[in-house]
């Protein structure tokens, strides 16, 4: 069996007037993330994992911001089509690690649903996804809740 490893980490501003997308789930909140897509930071850094991996780079040179076929994307139909290409090179998940880093609101609630949504997307079983939330402890500008972040694991199988 081979086995590869990847890693991502995404980060996006918090601005009123914008859908808070995390991990596929619009989660209630007075703020959402700015981005050219949904600036789901979960999903994307799942998707620079999975690339990571597989050594094809990052979700950049995949979906570019400046590409206006990318503007307002859901990242779950961007993930299926990251899912496409380890499929086509007989790779397969094993596991994906992940967490949320945010200050509010409080994303306890939302954790199962997300790994549910995910696993649909990625046709794998709720259980080969961890997804922890924290906070940043009033630090930096995740913690003066000017942004949210995510850092994701995947390890692959074939």
């Amino acid at each position: 069996m081979n086995l590869r490893i990847g890693n991502g980490y995404d980060i996006h501003k918090l601005v009123p007037g914008r859908p808070l997308i995390l991990g596929g789930v619009e989660i209630p909140h007075e703020l959402g993330l700015l981005g050219h897509s949904d600036a789901d930071v979960l999903t994307h850094a799942i998707m620079d994992a999975m690339l990571g991996a597989l050594s094809l780079g990052d979700i950049g040179h995949y979906f570019p911001p400046t590409d206006p076929q990318w503007k307002g994307a859901n990242s779950l139909t961007l993930l299926e089509q990251v899912n496409e290409l380890l499929l086509a090179q007989n790779w397969q998940i094993s596991n994906i690690d992940s967490v949320i880093v945010a200050e509010r609101p409080k994303l306890k609630p939302h954790l199962k649903t997300m790994r549910e949504v995910l696993a649909k997307t990625l046709n794998i079983n709720p259980n080969q996804i961890g997804i922890k939330a924290t906070t940043n402890e009033k630090l930096g500008p995740v913690g003066r809740e000017e942004g949210i972040c995510a850092y994701a694991v995947i390890l692959l199988n074939n």
